[in-house]
């Protein structure tokens, strides 16, 4: 009984220490389907959600990178945030408020951030284009050899997810990748 109890407890700490927790996102976002097995790092990623609605969301990895975007945008929208505020970011992973919001988004609680009515999604139309800005400074902040990655709901109207790959092309942003569901290949 004694071994058996130690082989538990050995794969219950193999299964806990080699595990990769999945981030929490503001919505649930179901991909659809495709045969390419191209992967997307797990690091040095600009994610960019898309739900069903069309309501876009943003990710930077990296906690001080999520920091210096979070000042650069608060510098071209002149807000200024607390450490604290600060703090509370770079601890968040995907998030989607505009910015005259996002002071009163960091000061909740995080059960409150995660409600669905504070998923409102970052602009994204001609009057006033919020995500394009979002991009630029995560751009200025990881570099050049950062991906962009597109994770759009296969609910989508097509219209939405060419509205956000135009505003990346208004910032000469023509390099991104489409996260897709990996489908098996079939013969036809």
């Amino acid at each position: 009984m004694t071994a058996m109890t130690d082989v538990a407890f050995l794969l219950l700490t193999f299964f806990m220490l080699t595990s990769n927790f999945t981030k929490k996102e503001p919505v649930k976002v179901d991909v659809p389907s495709s045969i390419s097995e191209i992967k997307i790092p797990e690091t040095n990623v600009m994610l960019v959600l898309v739900d069903n609605s069309g309501k876009v969301f943003f990710s930077v990895d990296g906690q001080e990178s999520r920091k210096n975007v979070l000042k650069k945008m608060g510098e071209t929208y002149s807000i200024t945030f607390t450490e604290k505020e600060l703090a509370e970011f770079g601890n968040m992973g995907t998030f989607g408020v505009p910015m005259n919001m996002m002071k009163a988004f960091l000061n909740m609680t995080p059960e409150d951030r995660d409600r669905s009515e504070n998923a409102l999604g970052i602009p994204c139309d001609s009057i006033d284009n919020q995500f394009k800005n979002w991009v630029s400074a995560a751009r200025a902040e990881k570099g050049p050899d950062c991906i962009i990655a597109i994770r759009g709901d296969k609910g989508t109207p097509y219209p939405k997810i060419k509205k956000v790959m135009s505003s990346l092309q208004e910032i000469t942003e023509n390099r991104y990748n489409l996260i897709t569901g990996l489908q098996k290949e079939t013969d036809y």
